[in-house]
């Protein structure tokens, strides 16, 4: 009776997440970006790019497919709580027109508490917003029985009225020939990531 009850709960937590993920699947327009704007790729190793070089790492190939400056603000191992005390100096020090923002992974790997994810990543999409800085969120899947993207993402994307790209890395990660190691993808899986969010800014009409 027990598992039995465990395993409704978990069908009906896949269930809502799947849900909230087709509601993002309208994208949020966004302003067009000019030509010489500069975009923010803000995250941990898989903004960094861990598991291919540093040329072949989402945002080195989206400054190519978009024409724009990609900023590299990618730290390897950070949580969100380190990724929200970082980015007030890094968004003055940048001053970026959008930011890709794309943390949570090394929160679900270290077990922390998932309020306290939804709490940062709220906290830095309202940080971006005040200053004018208009956001896309990047979902994390965490590991466990397959790759599941929680539904904090969609939640936050919905309150927000931003872009989510909510599927690409579960799917990346789910392909063992786009991948380097389990969590990282390798530079195939960095370009189709890259190519994801390039058709995810058209679609928002950004480009």
């Amino acid at each position: 009776m027990i598992r039995k009850k465990l395993s409704t709960n978990a069908c009906l937590f896949f269930l809502l997440g799947t849900l909230l993920l087709a509601s993002c699947q309208k994208t949020e327009k966004l302003p067009p970006l000019a030509s010489d704007a500069v975009i923010l790729a803000f995250g941990d190793s898989l903004t960094y790019g861990t598991g291919a070089s540093r040329t072949e790492s989402y945002p080195a190939i989206l400054a190519t497919l978009t024409g724009r400056k990609v900023i590299n603000a990618g730290i390897p191992g950070e949580v969100s709580a380190a990724g929200r005390a970082r980015l007030s100096g890094v968004l003055d020090e940048t001053q970026p027109a959008l930011l890709l923002l794309c943390l949570g992974g090394n929160d679900f790997l270290r077990r922390l508490d998932p309020v306290q994810v939804k709490e940062n990543l709220r906290a830095m999409v309202q940080d971006a917003k005040e200053r004018g800085i208009v956001v896309v969120l990047i979902a994390v899947p965490t590991l466990g029985f397959g790759l599941q993207v929680p539904p904090l993402y969609a939640v936050i994307a919905s309150e927000a009225g931003i872009p989510l790209e909510g599927e690409i890395l579960a799917e990346i990660l789910s392909d063992s020939a786009l991948k380097s190691d389990p969590i990282h993808p390798n530079a195939a899986g960095y370009n189709e990531l890259a190519i994801a969010l390039e058709k995810l800014l058209r679609r928002s009409a950004a480009l």
